[in-house]
């Protein structure tokens, strides 16, 4: 019978993780504390080992360290609440078999511990060996995020290519820094190019380079993203949006890892991570031949999915908190509160412009609402509906009948009563 050793301050964590595996036909032990699991390993040990990370004394993360020190084959499952990419990461950083967050579902945490003391070659996956610094821009604790932060740590020592697909504004290129920070390149460059934003006639002098002369405008000898990313992380964002012939001599880039400047004779050697990231269906592109099938899968080697945000609306209160504080401190102001209305209203939107708009919905709201705690009164009109639509002449009509009212009223220096709301109006 395999034993599972459970590490946690909770009770009521360890009560009911002991009943499913029990349930399941494991040996199991709890433990309040690492201090007491430490004594406990002088006298045996388990086949898993499933520790939180937050506890009184010594954390789990530490732990984790310790005992692979002395068991390198012991698969050690990290258990956390806070859903940020670094616990992740750190995790991973500790030898972590696997990173499991909380609130989990009972009938994973079992299969995952099932899984752990099957026989495999790299049980251990693959663990972060620099130092992480901090990437609290990439929170969630839907299952979608978790996945997306379980696939970065897992490639931490790795140099393989990867595609990034998600809508506009998921976070596709904070996604593709951390996979550069967290890898081996880490300490060359992170080098990014939008392809879209580029016209097709420049895209490749802005990709490869140039020699002096090489066309009109060329004065001098100009590097391009590969070799200013050598060594490092080259980020192609909107790939779908290649010309077909630069396309092909991507390909044979990624390929060789040499290539011609523009009006150049002499091979360029280059040493490049590349990740690419788009919002198209690339395999439609490649069906209905507007995308080159082998750069696809030269590039696709591995894919991470990022979600919209309607499809992570359990985030939208993580988020807009984060966002909150952020812009309270950038702008220097005070840092304002959603009720439970008005949180409740984010969470209903469908945001069909993702994390991004919901950033700047944050920002408009530190800048705009009235007072430190935020209703639905005080929601930009895109999200609680927007206003009847008034044609254009309406509006001055009204306000002409507004002010024959008012001096029939008798009402004086109306101009310097309606100047203040006017401009107001005009700027929110």
């Amino acid at each position: 019978m395999n034993k599972v050793w459970i590490v946690d301050d909770d009770s009521s964590i360890r009560w009911v993780l002991s009943r499913a595996l029990t349930g399941a036909g494991f040996e199991v032990h709890d433990f309040a504390d690492a201090e007491t699991v430490l004594e406990e390993f002088e006298q045996s040990a388990p086949d898993v080992l499933m520790t939180d990370i937050r506890m009184p004394g010594m954390s789990g993360l530490d732990l984790a360290k310790q005992v692979k020190g002395d068991h390198a084959d012991l698969p050690c499952i990290v258990m956390t609440a806070h859903t940020d990419l670094d616990s992740a990461l750190s995790s991973y950083q500790s030898g972590a078999f696997e990173y499991l967050p909380k609130p989990f579902d009972l009938d994973e945490a079992v299969r995952l511990v099932q899984r752990a003391v099957e026989p495999t070659e790299q049980a251990n996956g693959a663990a972060a060996t620099e130092s992480l610094s901090e990437s609290v821009e990439i929170i969630g604790e839907a299952p979608a995020m978790q996945e997306v932060f379980r696939a970065i740590g897992r490639l931490a020592r790795s140099h393989i290519n990867v595609m990034v697909c998600g809508q506009s504004g998921t976070g596709k290129e904070l996604v593709a820094n951390a996979l550069h920070r967290h890898s081996p390149r880490a300490s060359k460059p992170f080098v990014a190019i939008n392809i879209a934003a580029i016209p097709a006639e420049l895209l490749e002098s802005e990709l490869f380079g140039h020699e002096k002369g090489a066309f009109t405008g060329a004065h001098a000898q100009r590097q391009g993203r590969f070799e200013q990313a050598s060594g490092g992380t080259l980020f192609l964002d909107e790939i779908g949006e290649m010309p077909a012939e630069l396309q092909t001599r991507l390909l044979r880039v990624l390929s060789d890892k040499r290539f011609y400047r523009v009006g150049g004779r002499q091979l360029v050697d280059v040493d490049v991570r590349v990740l690419a990231a788009t919002n198209r269906n690339l395999e439609q592109q490649v069906a209905e031949g507007h995308f080159r099938e082998d750069l696809y899968h030269r590039l696709n080697v591995i894919r991470i999915d990022l979600p919209s945000l309607a499809e992570r609306a359990q985030d939208v209160p993580l988020l807009a908190e984060r966002f909150l504080s952020n812009s309270a401190q950038e702008l220097e102001v005070e840092r304002k509160t959603l009720t439970s209305d008005a949180m409740q209203k984010l969470k209903e939107y469908d945001w069909p412009g993702n994390v991004r708009q919901l950033e700047n919905i944050c920002r408009w709201i530190t800048v705009m609402a009235p007072a430190s705690r935020v209703g639905i009164e005080d929601l930009p009109k895109e999200i609680v509906g927007r206003a009847p639509q008034i044609k254009s002449n309406d509006w001055e009509q009204a306000l002409a009948n507004f002010v024959q009212t008012q001096i029939q009223q008798g009402k004086q220096d109306i101009l310097s009563d309606l100047a203040p709301r006017f401009e107001a109006t005009l700027l929110k």
